[in-house]
């Protein structure tokens, strides 16, 4: 199936299959209690999401929507959950799956601990760039988006982001 930037993929709460990701990039949001939303990650190719599922089945944490075009293979539960029994090598695969998205995540919650807000903005650029690839941060995630990742108010962002301007025009 084909998603084109904004559509949804599954919603917060809802129950279904799982997903591999084969192009393009997804923003996972959480809603709050409160209604706000919190972008808490970003899917990149060859993920199989949700994470959570992988074993066994849960209804979705949170919503999952196109951050670009993105080519989506539906994974049937039966056919998914019926070969790890069938195939217990699998459960490696999906191991290395989890650890390779777990060292991904330990290098944002590195982001969240930095104490500058100019050094959160440089590392998720850095974290960014390594798996997320060539086209700038700001071409892919709106500033409010960029600071729900970092920690960081839009506005914050927007002054941080206008002095790295500043500093490359010198």
């Amino acid at each position: 199936m084909l998603l084109h930037k904004g559509e949804t993929l599954f919603r917060q709460g809802e129950t279904g299959p799982l997903y591999h990701v084969k192009s393009g990039l997804l923003k996972i949001v959480r809603l709050h209690e409160n209604g706000n939303p919190v972008l808490i990650n970003i899917i990149v190719p060859g993920e199989i999401i949700p994470h959570h599922s992988l074993i066994s089945p849960m209804p979705y944490h949170a919503t999952a929507i196109a951050l670009t075009t993105s080519e989506i293979e539906t994974l049937p539960p039966q056919q998914w959950y019926g070969s790890l029994k069938q195939e217990p090598e699998k459960c490696l695969e999906i191991a290395r799956l989890l650890q390779d998205k777990l060292r991904m995540m330990q290098q944002r919650i590195d982001q969240l601990s930095q104490i500058a807000p100019a050094d959160k903005l440089r590392k998720l650029q850095q974290w960014f760039a390594t798996y997320i690839g060539p086209k700038p941060l700001t071409d892919v995630l709106t500033q409010d988006e960029i600071g729900q990742l970092i920690g960081l108010r839009r506005e914050t962002v927007n002054r941080l982001l206008r002095a790295q301007s500043n500093k490359a025009d010198v």
